[in-house]
């Protein structure tokens, strides 16, 4: 997330904090004035400032240092070092990032590639896409609360994460990638699991089996809690082993992406899941639940489409008596 973090920076927040938390607001203080050694330069600013940067003045900031130049135009008062601008902005991307991804990607998933045909389920809600579009949006806040203090260790410094990219071989480079998908996939699996502890169950996990036929748009729509455990194995792996600061982001993306998509582990065999509970817990492979005496095949038998047929039958024949 540092990376993100730099370009954001570089693009849009360095100029968006200098209009928020101007130097110019501080442009009386002696602490300025005495930096820069130019009082005079500062005294019109002063006197025009606004009622915004009056109240900016009130802010917390860290020890002010004019510009070289004697100008404080277009410069913010908190340096993008300073910890509480780059929570706010990482807040403010994580936001941004979740929905982007959210819609984007689901929207996608659900008008290209999932089957409608589901939707005639009789145990697929009424409204269900809405509800679960609202349940997701009610939990992307918590989840981002969570979730921000794991990106903002990672920009001071704590995570194993590198930039060189022999840093630590290329061999390890290349097999980064399938330990960062075992890892994530096999903490998933039993966090999953134990989800469905009816201790936990009850509280925290069971929103989320409240769409029977998920849609796409069910990929997020969780307990803000159930959300993040499911999440931690991801924040978890750069703070654990070492990997590239690039290669991190981009798999970091692309299985959130894969979990919309499901596809190794398909939707069929999630929507298993969610009709018998206690079957095909994997995140986005199968070998998990292999190897835990889990997995269930989603074949024929099985398909819920079988139900949908069931119905129309059903209702053809009261039609017909």
């Amino acid at each position: 997330m540092d990376l993100v973090l730099s370009i954001a920076d570089d693009l849009v927040l360095d100029k968006l904090w200098a209009k928020l938390v101007p130097l110019e607001a501080f442009a009386a203080s002696p602490e300025l004035l005495a930096s820069a050694n130019a009082t005079a330069s500062f005294l019109p600013l002063a006197a025009a400032a606004s009622k915004w940067t009056q109240f900016v003045t009130y802010l917390p900031h860290p020890p002010l240092q004019a510009a070289a130049a004697k100008t404080v135009a277009n410069v913010s008062a908190w340096p993008r070092e300073y910890i509480p601008r780059q929570l706010l902005s990482l807040v403010l991307i994580t936001m941004i990032g979740i929905h982007l991804l959210y819609f984007l990607i689901a929207g996608f998933s659900y008008y290209v590639i999932f089957n409608h045909e589901m939707m005639k389920h009789p145990r697929f809600l009424k409204n269900q896409v809405k509800l679960e579009i609202q349940k997701s949006m009610s939990s992307f806040p918590g989840m981002m609360l969570l979730t921000v203090p794991w990106f903002q260790a990672e920009v001071m410094g704590y995570s194993k994460m590198y930039d060189g990219l022999d840093t630590y071989g290329y061999t390890y480079l290349a097999l980064s990638v399938p330990l960062f998908l075992l890892f994530t996939d096999y903490c998933i699996y039993w966090i999953h699991r134990w989800l469905h502890l009816p201790i936990i169950y009850k509280y925290i996990h069971k929103p989320h089996h409240k769409w029977i036929i998920p849609t796409p748009f069910a990929s997020h729509a969780f307990h803000p809690l159930d959300g993040y455990a499911q999440s931690l194995p991801y924040h978890l792996f750069p703070f654990i082993f070492p990997i590239h600061r690039t290669m991190y982001l981009v798999l970091f993306v692309c299985v959130n992406i894969w979990s919309i998509f499901k596809i190794i582990n398909g939707p069929a065999h999630h929507t298993l899941h969610h009709i018998y509970f206690t079957v095909n817990y994997g995140q986005y492979f199968t070998w998990a639940d292999r190897a835990g005496g889990s997995y269930r095949h989603p074949d024929s038998s099985l398909d819920p489409l079988n139900d949908i047929k069931e119905a129309e039958k059903a209702a053809a024949a009261l039609k017909t008596e």
